[in-house]
């Protein structure tokens, strides 16, 4: 039976990834230190073939046995968490991203590093391509996040050119679904947690920034392929049909039933202005693209959150 770790299971990808992989009768070690995650989410997958260890992926990682994969999602994610948690974001990016990496040479087990579209930054070329090198402030509040993952990618190619290890890279552009933390502070999290309380729903500046919104499902459908196939390149993972942030507040106060108002605050330092996956690539490596439209899936989301919230 082949062995997985999934680092950062607790968490909201990371507890669908190793859901997933069980369901393909893989054997699931998951590792967390539940500063972002939740024990509640994969609570479920007891009495399955998956063990769970609390431990911080920045000190000396080491599994008894054999391991065939090591998937790396250990990582704050969001703009409330990597910027409180600064310097735990920069640590796990590079020194977690660092021991993984030797335990998968050590192993001999493929490792696949859950990137981001972050490392385009606030594009100039649209939608963006994996051939794209990025537009990112090293020294701004989102630098921490963006950094921290553009070194990952960077010392990912270091060990497979350097060491032979087995590597891949996806880049994961916006995702939503069940299991998003209430506190996210993404817009979907916090569009559904105002609306859902009747409270006024804040865009920031006038709502006409642009994301791509992928479905959990489709999401680890497409990183397991990416593991399974033979390309070291990064590949786009993501839903290429973008709408604005506005358009997609006003979805939701609709699909919610509530009478929220709408209203505007000041944009973030270096917040993106555009969000679009160019998937290419993982439609002709891997077969891939997604299926779950936001018809169907922020319906399944919003029930997730008003049974999170009680309403």
């Amino acid at each position: 039976m082949p062995r997985a770790l999934v680092t950062g299971a607790a968490g909201f990808i990371g507890s669908h990834l190793s859901e997933y992989l069980l369901d393909r009768g893989l054997s699931v070690i998951g590792m967390d230190n539940l500063a972002t995650g939740d024990i509640a989410n994969i609570e479920h997958l007891t009495g399955r073939d998956f063990v769970f260890v609390k431990h911080d992926v920045t000190n000396y990682v080491t599994i008894d046995g054999p391991l065939d994969f090591i998937f790396h999602f250990a990582s704050p994610a969001s703009p409330i968490d990597y910027l409180k948690l600064p310097i735990q974001t920069l640590k796990v990016g590079s020194l977690g991203t660092h021991n993984g990496l030797g335990l998968a040479k050590a192993k001999g087990a493929r490792f696949l590093i859950a990137s981001t579209s972050e490392v385009y930054g606030d594009p100039l070329v649209h939608p963006q391509k994996e051939e794209y090198w990025g537009n990112v402030n090293p020294v701004g509040p989102r630098g921490v996040y963006d950094e921290a993952k553009r070194f990952a990618e960077a010392i990912t190619m270091a060990y497979h050119r350097a060491h032979g290890v087995e590597t891949r890279i996806v880049r994961i552009f916006n995702t939503y679904g069940p299991r998003m933390r209430v506190q996210d502070g993404r817009a979907i999290p916090a569009f559904l947690s105002q609306a859902l309380r009747g409270e006024d729903v804040t865009v920031f500046g006038n709502g006409s920034q642009t994301r791509s919104l992928c479905y959990v499902s489709d999401l680890v459908d497409g990183i397991y392929r990416l593991m399974m196939s033979d390309t070291p390149d990064p590949v786009n993972i993501g839903n290429p049909h973008e709408l604005t942030i506005r358009a997609l507040a006003e979805r939701i106060v609709t699909l919610a039933g509530s009478k929220s108002r709408i209203v505007e605050r000041p944009l973030p330092v270096d917040d993106p202005k555009v969000r679009q996956p160019d998937i290419t690539r993982a439609r002709t490596l891997l077969g891939w693209e997604p299926k779950v439209s936001l018809e169907e899936g922020l319906p399944r989301t919003l029930a997730y959150f008003r049974s999170k919230l009680g309403v």
